[in-house]
């Protein structure tokens, strides 16, 4: 499925949603989880693509397998804690996905730790 698939589904589930809102506003919220879920599994599906690139740059350019590791990482923790936040915020409990969304830029910190490291050994040789 395209892009423009996926958002053709999403506006298609936001309208049925409003729609619901005047019968039981649950139901709109269950209805824009499900497309939700949807989209994420569906967006899991395309980690393969990603893993295939990753290990085409490994075997082209010798790079750590560490810093292929910690980089998707860091996209898998970026895209459940922007789902799991939006899941939060359409729900109309703001304050929750914010903390999910502190919690997510705070992993992805304490997940970079080692570059970083690495980063400041190398430029010490320099200096």
């Amino acid at each position: 499925m395209t892009v423009v698939t996926m958002a053709a589904a999403g506006l298609v589930a936001v309208l049925l949603a409003v729609q619901l809102k005047s019968v039981k506003n649950e139901y709109g919220i269950y209805l824009v989880m499900a497309a939700g879920l949807f989209m994420f599994l569906h967006g899991l599906g395309k980690m393969g693509v990603i893993l295939d690139t990753l290990r085409e740059i490994r075997a082209k350019i010798p790079v750590s397998q560490t810093y292929l590791d910690t980089l998707l990482k860091m996209v898998g923790i970026t895209y459940v804690a922007e789902f799991s936040s939006g899941i939060c915020k359409d729900a109309g409990y703001g304050a929750v996905g914010t903390q999910i969304e502190m919690f997510g830029k705070l992993s992805i910190l304490a997940v970079s730790m080692p570059v970083f490291l690495a980063l400041m050994e190398t430029l010490q040789k320099f200096f």
